[in-house]
């Protein structure tokens, strides 16, 4: 198995994943299993920034790209990106300068990302899809392979539950509309990027909380985890 590097999402911290790397280490070798040291100054900054969050990022993730590469040369590296750290690490493989800062990818192969809202009218997502849309060249998913997960977990609905109010009310500031399915927080079709595969999984939570099936809970992970190996069978696939 290649070795793997987790990316947290927007606001969260790297110790959120450890439930992630666990649940990836019952198939996988745990050594091959990293996670982006990550914090949630890193998203705000210090005075607050948060138009800088992505470049404080990708400093982080490409220093943990360099200390993997150094204890597995010439081995392919799997990025595991969730909610707004997906697009974070895109921006990061393509390699432009964005607001100054650009690094260069050998080593990453494949893209997994999980919740990742690539359609978004929210001010700082938008800032970073409006990047991806000007700068991803035609021929980038030859060389990068990207598998993008979404979850059919909770329809919102303004007139439902109070889960149900509070998903539309997340899915419409993201995606501009709210009666939709999805993962509480992302709808599946801000999941969306041309170009990518699309996979929907059942009953997961975007969130990592106490006792939530999300992303990184085990039976969760147990629905993506096949797609980190070199071939797989989309068969929940949406292209």
């Amino acid at each position: 198995m290649n070795p793997i590097v987790i990316l947290a999402g927007v606001g969260l911290w790297s110790a959120l994943y450890e439930e992630m790397k666990q649940n990836l280490a019952r198939d996988l070798p745990a050594e091959k299993i990293f996670i982006a040291p990550i914090t949630t100054l890193d998203w705000i900054g210090f005075p607050p920034s948060p138009e800088r969050s992505t470049n404080r990022i990708m400093r982080r993730l490409h220093e943990t790209i360099e200390q993997v590469e150094s204890q597995f040369p010439n081995e392919p590296i799997t990025l595991i990106a969730h909610s707004g750290g997906g697009t974070v690490a895109l921006i990061y493989l393509l390699g432009k300068p964005f607001q100054g800062e650009a690094y260069s990818n050998k080593s990453i192969h494949k893209l997994l990302t999980l919740g990742t809202p690539f359609q978004s009218i929210e001010r700082y997502a938008k800032l970073k899809m409006d990047f991806i849309n000007a700068h991803l060249p035609n021929d980038f998913f030859e060389n990068v392979e990207v598998i993008s997960v979404a979850s059919s977990f909770r329809k919102g609905s303004p007139n439902g539950t109070l889960q149900k109010r509070l998903a539309f009310e997340f899915y419409r500031n993201t995606f501009g509309e709210g009666n939709l399915d999805g993962d509480g927080i992302v709808p599946i079709d801000a999941c969306y990027l041309p170009g990518a595969k699309h996979v929907v999984i059942e009953n997961v939570e975007h969130l990592p909380a106490p006792f939530a099936k999300w992303y990184g809970e085990k039976s969760a992970v147990e629905q993506w985890q096949s797609f980190l190996l070199p071939t797989h069978s989309f068969h929940s696939a949406n292209t």
